[in-house]
């Protein structure tokens, strides 16, 4: 039903409705990475945004592992993505759901006390990373229309263009990216 899983080996599965990818940051020894290239911070920012805890586009954002922190996640993005970034709501919209889900699953799944969010833009595509000390890796199961959990992974796989994990010497990173249509 699912066709092939994204992302489950530690390597991600393009699409078909994807051109060519951007080359991401490769972890380095130690589970350090090297920072891609984004775009310049403007200015100012507006009030509730990245300033409040961070800013995810410089560098990982350290967040206690608890629900709430799927919020604050869910802000960061939203914030970055429409007021920094300037895109379009449809793709912030897609953006906070998804970020939202690998929070969920690095908060219900790993006994991590914080994990780690980036958000990193390249020329055509913006990605989005949750990192965690786990080395289990996520698991995308089949989805019937009754049931009320089990979905993450299933939209992750759904409304982004590219997903996968990147397995490092302590844990791994959980990463999604989707196409934009940049001016």
């Amino acid at each position: 039903m699912m066709g092939d899983m994204a992302g489950l080996d530690g390597t991600e599965q393009p699409r078909p409705r994807s051109g060519a990818a951007p080359h991401w940051e490769t972890p380095g020894a130690g589970g350090e990475t090297t920072p891609a290239p984004v775009a310049p911070a403007p200015a100012a920012r507006p009030p509730g945004g990245p300033d409040l805890v961070g800013d995810p586009t410089l560098g990982e954002v350290r967040l206690p592992s608890r629900p709430q922190s799927a919020r604050t996640a869910r802000r960061l993005t939203a914030a970055i993505l429409l007021r920094q970034w300037s895109l379009s709501p449809q793709l912030a919209e897609h953006s906070v759901l998804l970020v939202s889900e690998l929070v969920g699953n690095a908060v219900r799944h790993t006994g991590a006390r914080t994990f780690g969010l980036r958000i990193l833009r390249r020329r055509g595509w913006i990605r989005v990373e949750v990192r965690d000390p786990s080395r289990g890796l996520p698991c995308l199961m089949p989805v019937q229309p009754m049931d009320v959990s089990g979905r993450g992974l299933f939209l992750v796989d759904k409304l982004s263009d590219r997903w996968g994990v990147d397995l490092l010497p302590r844990g791994k990173t959980t990463w999604f990216e989707i196409r934009v249509g940049d001016r």
